[in-house]
């Protein structure tokens, strides 16, 4: 290390510490200018810092018709918000203007960054000045979401760590999707970090031989990405509901004693995902050829629940369903068992609230949902 960095960084500490005691104003805090320093000296700390998680916003408040709202922010320690409706735009409906004043900030240099919401729009801005800023919302898009605000209140969300936190964190979050070493690696490190889950290598031949004769109609397929794009996506799955696996599938005998795998989310040839039921041959075969390396568990039921697993009427019921579209909006909330509690923090019930009403606004819920779930509910294996 060179003289420089040794004299930096134990000064970078040293005000830290002396920012952190409560309520004294510094012309600067280390975070605010970190940027600006030597790389070598600043990336080690930004990374301590922040994470991916901080890429998630924080619910302040839902200003509205009736109520009004503050709170303390990542920079500003005092804020307030109002609604005001206007009419003066000549829209049938009229709009808004939202009123955020922000004042005691903790530095000179920082910044607060929000994110406005309501099932019809999401915008955002930035505050770096103590004072009344507004929000200008010239026509609402229609009596729906007028009548959502005056009722709720437009949601608005700190982005915690701010614009710097938020693009490392975003930073953070990109390699969860690469389909490299470099992305295994980052899925592998949030999984530790976040649900404290343990990988273990495994000895060679990582590939196991699996005689059909030994699977039955019942038996539970447990599917883990960890790289790629789905891996990415699984690893985020796995956060918010607490599972080890991404992706689940059953196996059922037909008639014949042929062997299948149900599952839902395969793709057609259409290119739409869909509810199908696949020779295990060639379902075997996708997984092997699949270039993000799943990892497929196979969990047999228990020998007193496969005594009563009726097969005759799963296999009825698989083909009924084969063809229809994925229940996507059943797999994202199925996971939802309160309606404000047992989120993985910082995710809460707002957020969650939120996205799904702008999700059910944006797609059209499928008539066909629940095979991801039927999966599911085989809770008790061997």
């Amino acid at each position: 290390m060179s003289h420089a960095l040794r004299i930096t960084v134990p000064l970078l500490l040293i005000l830290y510490g002396i920012a952190s005691v409560g309520g004294l104003k510094v012309p600067f805090r280390p975070k605010d200018i970190l940027p600006a320093l030597p790389r070598q000296v600043a990336w080690p700390l930004l990374n301590s810092f922040h994470n991916a998680v901080d890429l998630l916003p924080l619910f302040v408040g839902a200003p509205g018709v009736n109520n009004s709202a503050d709170w303390k922010g990542a920079c500003f320690y005092k804020n307030d918000a109002w609604m005001e409706f206007t009419t003066s735009n000549g829209s049938e409906l009229g709009g808004g203007v939202l009123h955020i004043k922000t004042s005691k900030a903790h530095s000179w240099t920082c910044m607060d960054l929000y994110v406005f919401v309501t099932p019809y729009r999401v915008t955002w801005d930035y505050y770096f000045i103590s004072r009344d800023h507004t929000l200008k919302i010239e026509e609402w898009e229609g009596a729906e979401e007028l009548e959502y605000v005056k009722k709720n209140g437009m949601s608005i969300f700190l982005m915690p760590s701010g614009m710097l936190g938020t693009l490392l964190a975003l930073w953070d979050i990109l390699p969860l999707f690469s389909n490299t070493g470099w992305g295994q690696s980052a899925n592998i490190a949030f999984l530790k970090k976040h649900m404290q889950a343990s990988f273990e290598h495994r000895p060679k031949p990582w590939v196991s031989n699996i005689n059909q004769s030994d699977i039955h109609s019942g038996d539970f397929l447990a599917i883990s990405k960890i790289r790629g794009r789905w891996g990415g996506f699984e690893t985020l799955e796995k956060w918010v509901t607490g599972a080890y696996a991404g992706h689940t599938a059953v196996c059922l005998r037909d008639a014949e004693g042929k062997l299948w795998v149900g599952e839902s989310g395969h793709e057609n040839e259409k290119g739409e995902d869909v509810i199908a039921v696949i020779p295990w041959e060639e379902w075997l075969d996708e997984q092997q050829k699949d270039v993000s390396n799943p990892h497929v568990a196979l969990l047999p039921l228990h020998s007193d629940l496969r005594a009563k697993f009726n097969a005759t009427a799963a296999w009825a019921y698989v083909l009924d369903m084969s063809g229809k579209p994925y229940g996507y909006h059943n797999m994202i909330f199925s996971w939802i068992d309160t309606l404000t509690d047992n989120y993985p923090p910082p995710l809460d019930s707002h957020l969650v609230h939120l996205v799904s009403l702008q999700l059910q606004m944006t797609t059209s819920i499928p008539h066909h949902e629940g095979f991801e779930l039927c999966c599911l509910c085989h809770d008790n294996m061997e």
